[in-house]
């Protein structure tokens, strides 16, 4: 097989998105436009990828990381002009080049593949990968003659009348014989009305000189999207959440209400766990098999295990055990480790804690920067006093020890193994194991006082 390579066009402001943030670094269902073309494009057994970059350069850059080598389109002058840039990288290779837009996160390794084997098959110089569109307004129109044979592609802009009837549409995806597209990408012009320099303009030059030229229509428009406003970014978000949700419903995962179930593209998701409306998962997410995650929760960055049970809570950059119970309305915050057959309770937040095997905080409690040991109790509103204003101390409770309600442990302090702390006790100072440590002050009961404060 050829060698194959890539050019992502990811150079363009993207000034109708109105917006600060760089066009292809706006999110479709948690991750960057351009990032969900760029791992498609890399499932196709690629010897280079190269992606154009300008405005926002360095942000692109440091999303994609060394997924890609990057050429610089200082000046945005048209497609032709932006992949021009990649010659220093490419023009000496021998192969087939495909051409892709980084605001076209919809488009598969499945669809691309399909196009390159019509390429192959074809014995084609340049296909285009073309769609039929309902509403064409703003796409370039594929210009086909009697035998169907593709006579050449024209901008709306530059469109005729009639040529503006036709429905297919060019994607903006092409793949080239790589030698012959940068021999012919210099003889482009701009004598346009936008005056740039248009890269089907390439298609054009090599019919003349009596190359194939072939066209790959998919039936999926959807797939083609390119997204220039926010209204089509919303678009290509209800889109992307539908094969997403889709995806893990055939794998065995169900979810109640998918319209309404949020999941990023990175989740990996266990068989017979069920999803409940609102939920939203975001990033790098592990769920493992027969979870269920409640409705309104939301989970980031974070690994659950099996069998667990979470209820209207946020879990972000945790892991939580197998056989946990965790809500509603708990709060798992960064860098939380939770054992295996835990409960975590309504209105508890943790964070920065290891909280072993089959220990719990049932409920209205605060630990944080802590190690809580196994088969420990924390009574209700139990509190880890970690911070003094300007660093944070470590709390330890040890295996099986019994922290009685509304008790503040002062870090850093050491609950030893088996102790017990009595309700109501501010402990400031480490309780050895088995032992019982009360500290609270001694009650005094005042005997008629309150009949003096009801008469003032």
């Amino acid at each position: 097989m050829d060698k194959r390579f890539a050019v992502v066009l990811a150079a363009g402001q993207g000034t109708r998105m109105k917006s600060k943030l760089y066009k292809v670094l706006h999110p479709v269902c948690g991750k960057p436009m351009v990032e969900h073309i760029v791992d498609e494009v890399l499932k196709l057994s690629l010897a280079k990828l190269v992606t154009i970059v300008g405005h926002g350069a360095d942000d692109v850059k440091n999303q994609l990381g060394s997924k890609s080598e990057y050429a610089l389109q200082a000046e945005q002058l048209g497609t032709a002009h932006a992949v021009k840039q990649a010659k220093s990288i490419l023009a000496n290779e021998s192969g087939t080049t495909i051409v892709v837009c980084g605001d076209t996160p919809l488009l598969t390794a499945e669809t691309m593949e399909a196009m390159l084997k019509e390429h192959r098959e074809q014995k084609a110089k340049v296909t285009i990968l073309t769609a039929m569109a309902k509403n064409p307004t703003g796409y370039g129109r594929i210009i086909r003659n009697e035998t169907g044979i593709v006579e050449k592609i024209v901008e709306h802009k530059d469109a005729t009348e009639a040529e503006r009837l036709v429905k297919e549409i060019n994607t903006g995806t092409y793949c080239f014989d790589n030698e012959m597209l940068f021999e012919a990408i210099d003889q482009v012009s701009n004598d346009n009305v936008q005056g740039e320099y248009y890269l089907p303009d390439v298609i054009e030059i090599l019919k003349q000189k009596g190359e194939t030229v072939a066209a790959y229509q998919t039936d999926n428009f959807q797939e083609t999207l390119g997204v220039n406003d926010r209204v089509a970014l919303s678009q290509a978000e209800t889109y992307m959440k539908q094969r997403i949700n889709n995806r893990h419903m055939l794998n065995g995962v169900s979810l109640i209400d998918p319209n309404n179930t949020y999941i990023s593209a990175e989740a990996v998701i266990g068989r017979d766990t069920v999803i409940y409306p609102g939920t939203m998962i975001k990033g790098l997410v592990e769920i493992g098999e027969n979870s269920v995650i409640g409705q309104n929760s939301e989970l980031e960055n974070s690994k659950i295990g099996s069998r667990t049970v979470i209820k209207q809570s946020v879990i972000m950059n945790s892991e939580i055990g197998d056989d946990v119970t965790i809500g509603p309305f708990a709060h798992i915050r960064p860098d939380s480790k939770i054992g295996n057959e835990v409960r975590i309770g309504n209105f508890v937040e943790v964070k920065k804690t290891e909280f072993g095997n089959r220990s719990k905080a049932s409920h209205l409690s605060y630990i944080g920067d802590a190690e809580i040991g196994e088969d420990v109790n924390l009574g209700c509103g139990s509190i880890t006093v970690n911070y003094d204003g300007k660093h944070k101390y470590l709390t330890k409770v040890e295996d099986g020890a019994f922290v009685g309600c509304n008790s503040n442990l002062i870090a850093p302090i050491t609950i030893g193994k088996g102790a017990y702390v009595a309700a109501g006790s501010t402990v400031t100072d480490d309780v050895p194991g088995a032992a019982l440590s009360i500290a609270r002050a001694k009650q005094v009961n005042k005997e008629d006082y309150a009949k003096k404060l009801h008469k003032k």
